[in-house]
C-alpha cells in the first residue's frame, strides 16, 4: 500500500466506500450496514482519543515557541486579523446564497417531530464553559474549548517563566510528539475509515432522506465551494501574490482528510505538515496551526449558522431584519470557537438560533443530514486553517516561496511527524 499514493487510497476507499453504501441500501443487507458504521465509528473514535493531549500539548508548545520568533506579538495579532477577516466574508457568502435561493421553498416538514438537540450551546454557556471547574473533568469530557484555555493560560505562564519552566515544556515537546506519532498510525487507516464512514452514509441516508432538503444541503455545498475554490483564491492572489494551484497542490491532503474524518483537530497533524511544506516557517506554523485547528472555522461557523439560520427562519415563518443578519455575522465571526474542532456544528448552530431568538427545535430538523453536511464543512474550515499562516507568512516576508512552488510536486505520500531532534530549540531569545 505505501507505493500507492496517500491520496489516491483514500479516493478508493471512498469509491468503494460509495459502491458498499449503495448495495447494503438496495438489497437492505444489514450487516453491511453495521459493518460498514462499525468501521467509521472506530476511526472517529480514535481520532477523538487523541483529541484532549494533542490539543493541550500543541498549543503549550506552539505558545512557548513564540518566544523564538520574531515579531510574535505582531504575528498573533495578524493571524487573528486574517480569521476574522475570511470568516466575515464566508458569513457574507452564506447570508447572500440563503437570501438568494431561499432554502426552505418547497420544503415539507414534519415541524410537530421537531426537538430541540440535546447539546445546545448559548452566550452565557459559551462564556462560562470556557472556564473548566475540574481541570481533569475537561479532559475527561473531551471539552475541548476548556483545554484550550487551559493550555493557553499554562503555555503564557510557561513562556513568562523562562527557564525554569523548560523541563515542563520539554515534557509537553516529547507528549507530542508521541501523540503525534500514535495519531499518524491512526491517520493511516484514513482510507478505511473513509470507507467506512462514507458507506453508511450513503447506507444510512440515501436519496430518500436527502430529498426534502436537497435543496439546502446545496446551498451548503455551494457556499463552501464558493469560500474554497473562489474566495480563498483570490485572497492568495491579491493578499499573498500566490499561486492558488500551488496551495491547493500543497494543502489537498489536509483538506481531503478533512473531509472525510470530519474533524479539524484530527486533520491537525496533515495540515502543520502540509502548511510547513508550503514554506511556512514550523515556529509560526506552530503556533498558527493549532490554534485554528480550535477556532478558525469558516465552513461549520460562519457559513453553515447563516444558511441554517435563514432556513429554519422561512420554515417557522419568522421574518428577519437588517440586525438580524449583522447578528449572524456578529456570531460568526467572535463566536467560532464554540465548535472547537469537534465534529459537527450544532453547538454553533444553537447559539446563532438562541441570539436570534429562533425555535432550537429548528436544529433537531437538520440533524439527519448533518454528517453530509459537516464533510464540506470542514473541509473548508482546513482549508482556511491552512489559508491564514500562508497568507500570512507572505505578507510578513518569510515565506519560503521556493518550497511553495514545488510543495504540490513532493506531495504528502509519507505522513510522518518532524522528529523532535530536528525542532528549533525553545531557549529565550537574548534581550
Amino acid at each position: 500500500m505505501r507505493k500507492i499514493p496517500f491520496s489516491v487510497q483514500i479516493l478508493l476507499g471512498l469509491v468503494l466506500g460509495v459502491a458498499l453504501g449503495f448495495l447494503a441500501r438496495a438489497n437492505d443487507v444489514s450487516w453491511l450496514t453495521t459493518t460498514l458504521h462499525t468501521i467509521g465509528s472506530l476511526f472517529v473514535q480514535l481520532l477523538k482519543l487523541a483529541v484532549p493531549p494533542l490539543v493541550f500539548t500543541a498549543i503549550v508548545v506552539s505558545v512557548v515557541s513564540l518566544r523564538g520568533v520574531a515579531n510574535a506579538a505582531r504575528l498573533a495579532l495578524k493571524t487573528l486579523m486574517w480569521f476574522g477577516i475570511t470568516a466575515l466574508i464566508s458569513v457574507s457568502i452564506g447570508i447572500g446564497l440563503g437570501l438568494l435561493v431561499d432554502p426552505s421553498r418547497g420544503v415539507t416538514l414534519d415541524l410537530g417531530g421537531a426537538a430541540a438537540p440535546k447539546k445546545t450551546g448559548s452566550w452565557t454557556d459559551f462564556l462560562t464553559g470556557i472556564v473548566p471547574t475540574n481541570p481533569v473533568g475537561a479532559f475527561v469530557e473531551g471539552n475541548v474549548l476548556q483545554i484550550v484555555f487551559l493550555a493557553v493560560v499554562i503555555g503564557a505562564a510557561a513562556l513568562l517563566v523562562g527557564d525554569a519552566a523548560e523541563p515542563f515544556v520539554a515534557l509537553n515537546r516529547s507528549l507530542l510528539e508521541i501523540v503525534q506519532k500514535a495519531l499518524w498510525w491512526v491517520i493511516r487507516l484514513a482510507p478505511i475509515g473513509t470507507l467506512g464512514l462514507i458507506g453508511n452514509a450513503v447506507a444510512s441516508y440515501g436519496w430518500d432522506l436527502l430529498a426534502p432538503l436537497a435543496k439546502f444541503t446545496t446551498a451548503v455545498y455551494v457556499g463552501c465551494a464558493i469560500v474554497l475554490f473562489v474566495v480563498y483564491p483570490l485572497v492568495l492572489v491579491l493578499a499573498g501574490q500566490l499561486n492558488p494551484l500551488r496551495f491547493f497542490a500543497g494543502a489537498w491532503p489536509a483538506i481531503e482528510l478533512a473531509f472525510v474524518s470530519r474533524s479539524s483537530v484530527g486533520t491537525m497533524p496533515v495540515t502543520q505538515r502540509s502548511v510547513e511544506r508550503l514554506g511556512v516557517p514550523r515556529e509560526y506554523a506552530s503556533f498558527a496551526v493549532p490554534f485554528g485547528a480550535t477556532t478558525k472555522m469558516d465552513g461549520c461557523a460562519a457559513i453553515y449558522p447563516a444558511l441554517a439560520a435563514i432556513f429554519v427562519a422561512q420554515v417557522f415563518g419568522v421574518q428577519l431584519g437588517v440586525t438580524d443578519y449583522l447578528l449572524i455575522a456578529f456570531v460568526s465571526v467572535v463566536g467560532s470557537a464554540a465548535t472547537a474542532g469537534l465534529t459537527g456544528a450544532i453547538v454553533m448552530l444553537t447559539l446563532t438560533l438562541s441570539t436570534l431568538g429562533l425555535p432550537l427545535a429548528g436544529a433537531g430538523l437538520l440533524l439527519a443530514i448533518d454528517p453530509i453536511l459537516d464533510m464540506m464543512r470542514t473541509a473548508t474550515n482546513v482549508a482556511g486553517q491552512a489559508l491564514v499562516p500562508t497568507v500570512v507568512a507572505a505578507r510578513e516576508g518569510t515565506l519560503d516561496r521556493a518550497a511553495y512552488e514545488s510543495a504540490g510536486r513532493r506531495g504528502l505520500t509519507d505522513p510522518e511527524p518532524v522528529a523532535a531532534d530536528t525542532r528549533p530549540e525553545l531557549n529565550p531569545v537574548p534581550a
